[in-house]
């Protein structure tokens, strides 16, 4: 009988003292910063290049005036709405067509395969570049915008035409604007 006792409480034993002399691991790091250096300048280079990219833009276009938006990117009107002075705002409705072209103005996709939209301001995840344009705009105003890469489709693309890294033109027109009616109740 106590050979049953002592077998148990033995092994107990040997699990409670073998389970108390371990300590806790230590992540290994290997990182030396070097990765992430090289990522910065990798960065910078791309973001110098496609500014370059569309400053020779601009610079070879001067019959077109082109502003410099606070949230970096560029854009012409080329229909121009001075009467009105409503534009899109958290909760409206904003119905527009666009078409995107690469840089260089070689189409992507056409406004026919890109369909009329429908944009819930600030309430949808559309293009970054389109999000922020659009709230600047006039019912029936047409603007060209010059995205670069980050506020297009950035590193992935649109993983269809649009690869990259990819700064992007988008002509956009905005037909019409109205107030979220369902937002309201």
């Amino acid at each position: 009988m106590t050979k049953k006792i002592i077998w148990p409480v033995a092994l107990m034993t040997l699990l409670i003292v073998g389970c108390s002399q371990q300590q806790a691991r230590v992540p290994v790091s290997h990182s030396s910063g070097s990765f992430m250096q090289q990522s910065i300048e990798r960065n910078k280079a791309l973001i110098a290049n496609e500014e370059l990219a569309i400053d020779s833009i601009i610079k070879n276009n001067p019959q077109h005036k082109y502003h410099a938006a606070d949230k970096g990117y560029w854009y012409r009107y080329d229909i121009e709405n001075t009467t009105d002075t409503i534009t899109p705002k958290r909760g409206d409705i904003a119905y527009y067509s666009y078409d995107i072209k690469d840089i260089n103005g070689n189409v992507i996709y056409t406004e026919e395969e890109l369909k009329p939209q429908v944009y819930y301001v600030d309430k949808e995840d559309i293009m970054a570049g389109l999000r922020y344009g659009i709230k600047l705009m006039n019912k029936g105003e047409k603007v060209t915008f010059l995205f670069p890469s980050n506020l297009g489709y950035g590193y992935r693309g649109d993983l269809n035409k649009i690869g990259t890294n990819k700064p992007l033109m988008c002509t956009v027109t905005l037909n019409d604007i109205k107030a979220d009616e369902t937002s309201k109740n």
